[in-house]
Parts: C-alpha cells; sequence; structure tokens
C-alpha cells in the first residue's frame, strides 16, 4: 500500500471543477505514475495535453534517476557504490538531504535503505529480524559515508540509498517549475506530495482535504507533503511501520498518526514530514527553525 494514498491528501479538485471561472479553457487532468504511485497534474491552457505530455516526460526522466524499481542512476549507485558523473538533479536532491539530516538531528537518513530490506525480507518470511541482523544492517549505513560532488558520488562498502522520502516531493518541485517555465502558474502537481506555484485559475487557493480528521487548507504558493508511520506496514497486523528510525534501525514510536508539512519547496516538505515521525513535538520545532519557510500543517 503506498504510504502517501492511504494516510492524507486528498485535492478538492471537484470545487475548483465546478467553477464557472474554469468555462474557458477547462481545467485539465493529466495522469501518469512515478516511483510507483499516482501522478496528477491540473492545469486550464489551451494547449493543457501537449504541456502535460511534456510534463509527464519530465517525470520519466526524473524517474530514471531516483527509481529503486527500474534502471535508474540510482539503482546503478546502490549496485556499484559509485557513481560517475551523476546528474545535476541526483545531486541536488542529495544536498537537499543534507541539509534536511542536519536540521532533524539525523532522523532524516536515506542510507537506511540496508535496514529496509532487511526488514521487507525478514517480516515476508513471517518473523521480524534478530538483533544481530538489525547491528549486522546498522554497520553498513551513515550519511557521513556518503560523499558526493560533481564528478561521482560514493558510498561507503556494503551501503545502499533510498530517496523515497524526498525524491516525490523533488519530482513535484521540478514539474511544477517546468510548467512556471511555460508560462503556467495556477497549476497543481501531485506526485504524492503536491505543488502549486501559484492558485487555481481563476482565483484562490487549491483546497486541499487532510485526512485523519486533520481539517482543510487551501494550498497557494507552497508545497504540502505529508507521512503516516503506519501508512505502510511491513507486518500483515499493521504495527510495524515503514520509517525507520536510523538510531535504532527499527521502526520508530508510534508518536504520531499524521504529519503534514507545508512550505516553498516540496522535496524540503517530504523530507522534513518523513523525519517528524520519529520526533517529538520539541524536536520538531528546534528542526522547523533550521529549516526557514517550513510550517506544521497537521500534527496528529
Amino acid at each position: 500500500m503506498n504510504r502517501r494514498r492511504f494516510l492524507t491528501i486528498a485535492a478538492a479538485s471537484a470545487a475548483v471543477l465546478a467553477s464557472p471561472a474554469q468555462a474557458a479553457p477547462p481545467l485539465a487532468r493529466i495522469r501518469g505514475q512515478a516511483l510507483g504511485t499516482r501522478v496528477e497534474i491540473l492545469l486550464a491552457h489551451p494547449e493543457a495535453e501537449a504541456l502535460g505530455a511534456r510534463a509527464l516526460a519530465e517525470i520519466a526522466r526524473l524517474e530514471a534517476i531516483f527509481s529503486l524499481h527500474r534502471p535508474s542512476e540510482l539503482l546503478r549507485l546502490n549496485e556499484t557504490g559509485c557513481l560517475a558523473v551523476p546528474a545535476f538533479e541526483l545531486l541536488d536532491c542529495l544536498t537537499l538531504t543534507g541539509r534536511v539530516h542536519a536540521a532533524t538531528g539525523g532522523r532524516f537518513d536515506p542510507t537506511v535503505q540496508p535496514l529496509w530490506q532487511l526488514h521487507a525480507a525478514r517480516f515476508a518470511a513471517g518473523a521480524p529480524p534478530s538483533a544481530e541482523e538489525i547491528a549486522a544492517a546498522r554497520a553498513r549505513t551513515g550519511w557521513e559515508r556518503v560523499v558526493f560532488d560533481a564528478d561521482e558520488v560514493r558510498l561507503g562498502r556494503g551501503m545502499a540509498l533510498t530517496l523515497n522520502g524526498i525524491a516525490q516531493g523533488y519530482i513535484a518541485d521540478r514539474v511544477a517549475a517546468l510548467l512556471t517555465a511555460e508560462g503556467l502558474r495556477d497549476v497543481l502537481v501531485d506526485t504524492g506530495e503536491l505543488a502549486a506555484p501559484a492558485g487555481r485559475p481563476g482565483g484562490g487557493g487549491w483546497p486541499v482535504t487532510l485526512a485523519e480528521e486533520a481539517g482543510h487548507l487551501e494550498l497557494r504558493s507552497a508545497a504540502l507533503a505529508s507521512s503516516a508511520p503506519l501508512g505502510t506496514t511491513f507486518d500483515t497486523e499493521g504495527r510495524a511501520g515503514h520509517i525507520l528510525d536510523p538510531r535504532t534501525g527499527r521502526p520508530g514510536p508510534a508518536r504520531w498518526r499524521l504529519v503534514s508539512v507545508t512550505g516553498p519547496s516540496a522535496a524540503l516538505a517530504d523530507a522534513a514530514s518523513t523525519a517528524f515521525c520519529l520526533m517529538d513535538r520539541a524536536e520538531i520545532e528546534a528542526a522547523l527553525a533550521a529549516l526557514p519557510g517550513l510550517r506544521l500543517a497537521a500534527l496528529v
């Protein structure tokens, strides 16, 4: 089950579609897939289909950088431990990762991929991993062992990365930037995280309903990302959440059912909402102070 679809966000686009202001041109829905989740782009333009096709092509290009499930730069990096001449987008995403890692005291750490693989395999076999197995996997983690510059990205021995906690937001940002460069600002990009460069066509913000009875908001000139620790679980009972604490190598404590973050960057909001699932309220507030522009939209 995809964590984003389970947990929170339903853009209330029916209200937008009913607005008389959308009569010419009508609001178009462009649908696709990225990183294993549904993508939807809402825009009103006479050439909506052509613009949407361009956006979907950009998503496919970015997926060939970040995917863990199809050939990509990230997969090559994980397989070999070294990637020469990495794409700008990979370097950019790793730089943003470093910011959130530092601001959250290391709670956001994409080097947990060996731990994630261990938990997935052991729970699929019917039992959680042992303490010894977790310790061995933790020895192959550590953000400080990831080295990157324009020439190469290099991982420590036996390491692997997952960018699933930031890449969906990053792709939303990039698609929104592409459409803005084409002169469209009143669009909504939903890659599992939301990016709205401005408001909805005809005025006002994009109405968004947050799940878990967390309320409603209007998204305008901002991004929104959410995480739920139990949105995806390793076990059939729904108790072992998918967000792993890098300090213990185990699923984090169930402090929150839902964390939603808004800000100027969907990538930063995505990474922050993931890390905040592992943090108490005081720690979250301290991290927000180190990440200017981000704020909590929901914490339940």
